[in-house]
């Protein structure tokens, strides 16, 4: 059995899928976070270059990508979409299970689809340095990567708890010349403002974005790159599910279930967003599922309300799931998926029950990773562990009622900077974190009053 599908590099798509103009209705204002009113453009310039504010508000179904951007994509796309037998076969389910390797870039996941994309729009605008957070590391090192491409500083709050957890990606960040502090700390006023409360603090990714932006809002030359959550970064991930589309039509077949995990949802909006898109236009059903950490539940648990972006209600004001923006979560080793909120578009969705959200503890995620490690011969990343739960359970319940779905998951970068992780799993150190519902009560009690 032919057990991979790989387009060509002539195949990788030339645009970004933009869902708005497919959403069930409007996306709901982002707010300015001083006067709680709905922003301008020119109040978004004071960070982000103009043309992503474009995408960011922008009702084009397509938008062409960049020459410049698809060169450097091409170093990698497009990415192998392996139909993974030998899982299948240890689990003993008639579905068949496909996974979407971003393992593959030169960072080892998705983020680069987006970084190298916002580094070239901030090079054409004049700005010379761009500062960012990072949970698990893998965003800061692509911004990184494509800072250097573009001839760009970059600065790089990564959360202290990863930032002690993973210090492989630390000396990824630096080998691509990114400068890396742990966050909080003592160089913003937010972060020193949060370490005169607790001088080991284990930061959050809310945390880590009110230092990154306080950086570019008090500094010229320096705008803020954002790894998930905005529009225009979903839109820039969405080469992710076109390209699986096209690999799926080689493999004579259609996906009933796409998988993805969720942090604040660049990754799975990437691979779940054109599916959604054939749902609308063309009537399919394939399911879109999001997982989540049971330690940081914000589409399963959190209400959908307006909230702060960062802890120090300096970023926009947005509708989405959310567990309150001073929220801090366990110390879980998915780094990537410690954020208080998520992306406006995949709130909206599920709101509308056009997507669904499952989550789990780290313990059965980690089963589930060696799992495939064993029978695939890849070492997931923590985050996407999650998926390859999700879809463990899809193949296992497609077993019990003998239905041969179709199931694709993104795997979306590997772990080999995250075998310190897998020490603790494989020495019985991991801890199931309870879902922390006292301290997301206590929390959700300081969202924003709005009028919206």
């Amino acid at each position: 059995m032919e057990t991979q599908y790989l387009l060509t590099q002539n195949d990788m798509p030339t645009r970004w899928y933009n869902v708005a103009p497919d959403l069930p209705a409007p996306l709901p204002p982002a707010l300015h976070p001083a006067t709680l009113e709905p922003m301008t453009p020119d109040d978004l310039s004071a960070i982000f270059p103009m043309d992503l504010i474009m995408q960011e508000a922008s009702q084009e179904r397509f938008i062409e990508i960049p020459k410049e951007v698809q060169e450097i994509l091409q170093l990698w796309r497009p990415t192998p979409l392996i139909r993974a037998t030998r899982l299948e076969q240890a689990l003993g389910t008639p579905a068949k299970i496909f996974f979407k390797y971003e393992g593959t870039s030169p960072t080892a996941s998705h983020k680069p689809n987006t970084a190298v994309a916002q580094a070239y729009y901030n090079k054409i605008a004049g700005i010379t340095r761009l500062s960012t957070e990072t949970g698990a590391g893998q965003w800061g090192a692509a911004l990184s990567m494509a800072c250097n491409f573009f001839d760009l500083e970059c600065k790089v709050y990564m959360v202290r708890v990863s930032y002690e957890q993973k210090p492989g990606r630390r000396s990824l960040m630096h080998m691509f010349g990114g400068q890396v502090t742990p966050s909080p700390s003592d160089e913003t006023e937010s972060g020193r403002a949060l370490l005169a409360n607790e001088a080991n603090y284990p930061g959050s990714l809310g945390m880590a974005i009110s230092e990154a932006v306080e950086i570019a809002m008090n500094n010229k030359n320096t705008n803020y790159a954002l790894g998930s959550v905005l529009n225009h970064v979903l839109l820039h991930q969405t080469v992710i599910g076109e390209e699986a589309l096209m690999q799926l039509e080689m493999a004579g077949t259609e996906a009933d279930v796409v998988i993805g995990c969720v942090g604040g949802g660049s990754n799975f909006g990437g691979i779940a967003l054109p599916f959604y898109r054939r749902n609308v236009t063309d009537g399919t059903k394939t399911r879109l599922v999001a997982v989540e950490p049971m330690a940081c539940p914000t589409l399963t648990k959190g209400p959908y309300a307006y909230d702060y972006g960062d802890t120090a209600k300096m970023a926009p004001v947005v509708k989405m799931n959310t567990l309150g923006h001073d929220f801090v979560p366990s110390g879980i080793h998915a780094g990537g998926l410690r954020y208080h909120g998520v992306s406006p578009i995949l709130a909206l969705l599920h709101e509308h029950k056009l997507i669904e959200a499952v989550a789990y503890f780290q313990v059965p995620v980690f089963e589930a990773a060696a799992l495939f490690t064993r029978c695939e011969g890849i070492v997931p990343a923590p985050e996407s562990a999650h998926a390859i739960r999700a879809a463990i359970d899809e193949a296992l319940d497609a077993k019990q009622k003998d239905d041969e779905r179709t199931i694709v998951f993104n795997l979306s970068g590997n772990g080999f900077l995250d075998l310190a992780s897998y020490d603790s799993y494989m020495a019985g150190k991991l801890e199931d974190y309870a879902y922390p519902e006292e301290n997301i009560r206590q929390s959700l009690t300081k969202l924003p009053q709005v009028q919206f």
